[in-house]
């Protein structure tokens, strides 16, 4: 093997289109199918991008990590940033959030939307951060990216699935669609793998009145959760 390969191997600089790697500290995210998709779970820190149309359950699909997360590092916070919907506090409090390590950032500007996301990264005070943001640059996410790892925190970006020519340097990044057992995923960035494959993620186990309903075939929603996306 050519020297130069080899180095790049050792440094797991090098993908390969039969090896899939592993995740070794991976956080479960509370939903198998999305568990084994990622070979072990979300990342412990760094940024996720989430295109997804509103309110088909997108903040659902992340609140038992985030959940997980707020219990083993028990003085910091969750900050949602530029959220374009209520946020349902009762609906948290009923699934297990402590609401004081709960925070809602709503800035008056647009400018001051990334400013607060890089801010709560890198202060080292919370353990995630999710930001509802239309457009990044490549620049904007390598800032975000660092604060990220600055501050040991995970990023959730969440934008609407619109067709974009540039990849952005995330460290993981999901497409999600709406589904009649909870919500369909396809992994469309991940370090070291490669899939397009699309899979149902079932969320009966945590809301099992998110159901279809067998004689209307229609899918019905709780109404506290509903607001909450």
């Amino acid at each position: 093997m050519h020297p130069t390969i080899s180095y790049l191997k050792h440094k797991n600089l090098l993908w390969q289109a039969h090896h899939t790697q592993q995740s070794d500290n991976g956080q479960h995210t509370g939903f198998k199918e999305l568990d084994n998709a990622l070979q072990g779970g979300f990342p412990e820190y760094g940024v996720i991008d989430i295109r997804s149309l509103l309110g088909i359950g997108e903040l659902r699909l992340l609140l038992p990590s985030i959940l997980t997360r707020q219990q083993q590092r028990q003085t910091e916070l969750v900050t949602l940033i530029a959220p374009p919907m209520s946020i349902n506090s009762e609906m948290l409090a009923e699934f297990g959030f402590a609401l004081d390590q709960v925070m809602v950032v709503q800035p008056a500007l647009t400018q001051q939307v990334l400013w607060s996301a890089e801010q709560s990264l890198k202060s080292g005070c919370c353990h995630s951060v999710i930001l509802w943001h239309a457009s990044l640059s490549v620049t904007q996410v390598k800032r975000l990216q660092l604060a990220a790892e600055k501050g040991h925190c995970l990023l959730f970006i969440i934008r609407q699935p619109r067709q974009e020519h540039i990849s952005l340097p995330v460290t993981l990044g999901i497409r999600l669609s709406p589904s009649r057992v909870g919500i369909k995923a396809q992994i469309t960035k991940r370090k070291g793998s490669w899939s397009n494959t699309s899979f149902n993620i079932y969320m009966g186990a945590y809301w099992p009145e998110l159901s279809q309903a067998e004689d209307t075939n229609i899918l019905t929603f709780p109404s506290r959760a509903s607001r909450a996306g």
